[in-house]
């Protein structure tokens, strides 16, 4: 079964230290993330990006505060987890990486039928875009140490989810 890496909103506004919408403890799954990211390219399978990136007047904002607004800084990829040449980078404008982008298209392309899905944050984009997943034929992993939420009980409830409502393999 051909699989691709997805690794979604490690951005600058929600992982550095007083970013906008600072996820608490974000940093902390970076060295995970990049340990799914060597395995991927050691396997030869695609490294894919999903990452926010909104026009300044995005209607998120009457939800969210402003955070990565296309072409700043704080829509960047971290530092450490930076797409090398041949990744794959999908901009997303809602938490869904499925929801008006060509991720979908991208992933048929490519033969994928698994995704590993990595990032921020487990109750909001994570299960959206595998709620998406899910609904479109894909078997989905979701290795726990790879994503965090925004809080212990938003974590919780959305690794719930994750596993009894979208079928998703938590390992």
């Amino acid at each position: 079964m051909k699989k691709a890496l997805i690794i979604i909103d490690m951005l600058n506004d929600f992982v550095l230290e007083g970013a906008p919408l600072q996820v608490p403890n974000a940093k902390s799954i970076i060295p995970n993330i990049k340990r799914e990211i060597d395995k991927a390219r050691k396997e030869g399978y695609p490294v894919i990006y999903v990452c926010d990136a909104h026009d300044e007047d995005d209607d998120e904002f009457k939800i969210w505060p402003h955070h990565c607004v296309k072409g700043t800084k704080g829509a960047e990829v971290v530092e450490e987890l930076k797409p090398s040449d041949g990744d794959i980078v999908v901009e997303k404008t809602r938490y869904s990486g499925f929801f008006n982008t060509n991720l979908d298209e991208i992933l048929k392309d490519l033969g994928v039928e698994q995704l590993i899905v990595t990032g921020l944050v487990t109750n909001i984009c994570v299960m959206y875009t595998v709620a998406d997943a899910v609904s479109r034929g894909y078997k989905v992993i979701v290795p726990k140490d790879c994503i965090i939420g925004l809080d212990e009980d938003g974590h919780k409830f959305g690794l719930m989810q994750l596993e009894k409502v979208h079928n998703a393999e938590i390992v």
